[in-house]
């Protein structure tokens, strides 16, 4: 019993499953590399092995001189030792898991500026590993090569291989090396000894740093002679590498000085790789400024750069930061995109925490940048998180006194949605929407709502959405704001499939028929448009009525496909409202300035939009600057709305400038109802869709127009003039306040809204004050003519004035 117990192998003792070695790393040393994991937590490592029987004394006292270099030297550029085991036949090292850079090279990528910048991370890290060794421990390693270099899983460059590490002011003359296969390395004073005189301690790491440089951009070197050919050198690189390889010990550089030349601007070592890497190693003493600012800034860098070291490198640093630092929510949009790298196991452990616990958030810039950046992971959260950590504090943005947080709440619906349970879908959201669609004074918000209620219509239930859409929709064609009404129209296009015919008779088309004799032409042509689709359908059930269950047939059905629908005649409406929201003033980078200007003197039928109806306001763009600090221009001119603008996602803040039911905006009727005029020249953001083939004539679908300047020579640059495409005469516009009737109540309940009453049109403020004049005129009149007959009754006064 006490015989098998010292008999027994011992390696079973050490705590790593150790797998299969690592082809080609034992040509050139005199371990073997193996794969490895730990028995308790299955980690992956590296165990280097060296087999004690077989080799000779001198092979054994290198590798237990390695071992233990390894143990005592600790620094970020030098292999990390985890454990070892020393028994009569096997000497075990585990090591953090690396591969050797010598069979790395042929998995480096072939874009060329990527694999430039991580080669320059690469030298740079065993620049700095040798820096340490020559002047900070006076040590020479005197075996520096591709195959003393390791790469872990981050992409980090490693310096191993410690068999030959020795004192700096000992014996200058290089060590012989085992295996043969090393001494393509040696430097040349070790056949010619005269040059040893003027060896430095750090000439011979030196010219294997130079080896180390070619074989980075050529391959593993195999003979001396190819150190001439420095074609595949970078010209930044070049100067230095003849130094590091030149034949005279005394002029090859330090390290110290070569980090120093090489991280000057234009130098090697100088780029966004290298720069990001060592500010994340610095970051514990940045402040907060410097944080912000390179977090905002890295997104952009992020793509450039390699992968594994993006996912764990990178990313663990940023997740760190924001969880114990005060990095701030800049440096969410470059963990969300490196989030993209990892599995659905890993992001689920690593960043679905962290998105829960930033929801949390009280701090509105947080908020909004997780609104805005949702499409980035909502696809890794599971419905139960989503419904019972996520909506309930997504769903305090509905009430949130700053009209960004509630505009992007609203947006961030979209991607919510078919997450949501029933209660938060067809309950909370819609008790949300309602509300904000009818009592909103941000026109733009109440125009989203109703496009967010038309993308989120195939995720309610049928019963809630045949009862609410043609109630809701009917609301936004009589909101006073044009593109609000524009929204409701494209909206019931879009959603035609989930109205019975009988609705679209009763309710629909009388609804959208008072819109052909809307003051916008914005508003009239899809309003048109929708009539004849609507009519269309209509007569053709008429013809047909066997076609009746078919156009029925998504009416009650719990999740129809929208792209049918985009094959029907609303395909152009479908496009719209699943492509676009409105944009708002908000959705520009920059922030318009106020509109300014003189009042015209015409009558308020036919005068411009005057500066007090135009004026954008001042709470709008302070709201966003609150939030956002990071840009300081405040230009703009018509450019900021053009074609391209469309497209920006960021979402911004809402212009109520053009608004009428806004309480911010102009007080004054003809001012509220000049500005409605305007607005039909400013982009509504539906209008640059495909709109399909049904117009029988091409040239009347719509078109973007170019926001004009007043005529004013005191104007802004973005003022805008009145629209000349009103279908009736100006005496005949539509009433902001009759217009308005109907709309803003906090339900959708059927029934609630009522034809237009063609009686409502022209102003009814203008009539009234009108009619007291009249009045007033006739009462003086008839006190005059009472007078005068006072007068003729009786004998004229002294001092009296004969009329």
């Amino acid at each position: 019993m006490m015989w098998s117990f010292f008999s027994r192998d011992s390696s079973k003792d050490f705590p790593y499953d150790i797998g299969e070695p690592v082809g080609g790393f034992d040509q050139y040393s005199i371990w073997t590399l193996h794969k490895a994991k730990r028995k308790t937590t299955l980690e992956e490592v590296s165990v280097f092995v060296y087999d004690i029987r077989s080799g000779s004394d001198t092979k054994c006292e290198l590798a237990k001189a390695s071992l233990k270099r390894l143990k005592t030297l600790r620094h970020p550029s030098i292999l990390q030792y985890l454990d070892s085991l020393e028994t009569d036949k096997m000497l075990y090292v585990a090591t953090e898991a690396v591969d050797p850079l010598g069979s790395y090279f042929a998995k480096l990528g072939s874009d060329n500026v990527q694999k430039g910048l991580y080669l320059a991370w690469g030298i740079f890290q065993i620049t700095r590993a040798l820096s340490f060794l020559n002047n900070d421990g006076n040590l020479r390693h005197n075996n520096v090569s591709a195959w003393s270099v390791f790469v872990n899983a981050s992409g980090e460059w490693k310096l191993g291989s410690l068999e030959y590490v020795s004192a700096a002011d000992g014996n200058p003359m290089p060590p012989a090396k085992i295996p043969v296969t090393l001494e393509v390395y040696d430097s040349p004073e070790k056949n010619d000894q005269s040059k040893l005189k003027a060896a430095t301690k750090c000439s011979v790491d030196m010219w294997g740093l130079g080896c180390l440089v070619w074989e980075a951009f050529n391959g593993v070197l195999k003979q001396r002679s190819n150190l001439k050919d420095i074609e595949h050198i970078p010209k930044s690189l070049q100067s230095l590498y003849c130094e590091l390889v030149g034949a005279s010990p005394s002029n090859r550089p330090n390290p110290a000085d070569i980090i120093t030349r090489c991280r000057k601007p234009g130098g090697f070592f100088k780029n966004d790789l290298v720069d990001t890497l060592l500010f994340l190693e610095e970051i514990q003493i940045k402040d907060k400024a410097e944080k912000n600012r390179f977090f905002s800034g890295l997104t952009t860098h992020l793509d450039n750069f390699p992968d594994n070291v993006c996912r764990h490198k990178i990313l663990p640093q940023l997740i760190t930061a924001y969880e114990y630092g005060d990095a701030g929510s800049a440096v969410l949009a470059p963990m969300f995109k490196l989030g993209k790298l990892l599995d659905e196991v890993e992001y689920q452990k690593r960043i679905v925490p962290c998105v829960v616990k930033l929801f949390a958030s009280t701090d509105r810039v947080t908020r909004s940048r997780l609104l805005q950046q949702l499409d980035l992971f909502i696809a890794h959260l599971q419905p139960q998180v989503v419904n019972d950590q996520i909506f309930p504090q997504v769903a305090h943005g509905f009430l949130d006194t700053n009209a960004t947080i509630r505009e992007q709440t609203v947006k961030s619906i979209i991607h919510l949605a078919p997450k949501l349970n029933y209660n938060n879908l067809n309950v909370e959201v819609l008790r949300h929407f309602a509300r904000l669609q009818a009592r909103d004074d941000q026109g733009g918000i109440r125009t989203n709502t109703t496009v967010c209620l038309g993308k989120i219509a195939p995720h309610l239930h049928p019963q809630v959405r045949q009862r609410v859409l043609v109630s809701a929709f009917i609301r936004a064609m009589r909101d006073p704001f044009p593109p609000a009404r524009v929204a409701g129209v494209l909206a019931l296009a879009a959603t035609q499939q989930y109205f019975l015919l009988s609705e679209v008779a009763n309710r629909v088309l009388p609804s959208l028929c008072s819109l052909s004799v809307d003051p916008e032409k914005t508003v009239r042509d899809p309003a048109f448009k929708t009539i004849r689709g609507f009519l269309g359908k209509l007569e053709k059930v008429s013809e047909d009525p066997s076609l009746r269950e078919t156009m029925e047939a998504d009416v009650h059905t719990a999740t129809p496909s929208i792209g049918n629908a985009a094959a029907t005649w609303a395909g152009w409406a479908v496009t719209a409202v699943t492509a676009k929201f409105y944009r708002s003033q908000s959705d520009s980078s920059r922030p318009r300035p106020p509109l300014t200007g003189r009042n015209l003197s015409k009558p308020a039928s036919l005068e411009q939009p005057s500066s007090s109806s135009l004026s954008t306001t001042t709470s709008s763009v302070t709201s966003m600057t609150s939030l956002e600090h990071e840009s300081n221009d405040t230009s703009a001119s018509a450019s900021d709305y053009g074609n391209n603008d469309w497209d920006n996602e960021n979402w911004g803040e809402m212009d109520t400038s053009q608004d009428p039911s806004s309480p911010l905006a102009a007080s004054s009727n003809n001012g509220a109802l000049m500005a409605a005029n305007a607005l039909s020249e400013v982009r509504d953001g539906w209008d640059n869709e495909e709109w399909g083939s049904l117009e029988e004539d091409p040239q009347s679908m719509l078109r973007p127009k170019e926001l004009p300047n007043l005529s004013s020579s005191n104007t802004s640059p973005t003022s805008a003039t009145a629209n000349c495409n009103n279908i009736s005469p100006p005496s005949s516009h539509l009433n902001n306040s009759t217009h308005n009737a109907n709309w803003n109540s906090d339900s959708w309940a059927d029934g609630e809204f009522e034809p237009l009453d063609e009686s409502g049109f022209g102003n009814a403020k203008l009539d009234e004050a009108r009619r007291k004049r009249e009045e007033k005129k006739l009462q003086r009149q008839r006190e005059l003519e009472a007078r005068r007959a006072q007068r003729a009754s009786g004998p004229m006064k002294l001092g009296a004035k004969k009329l």
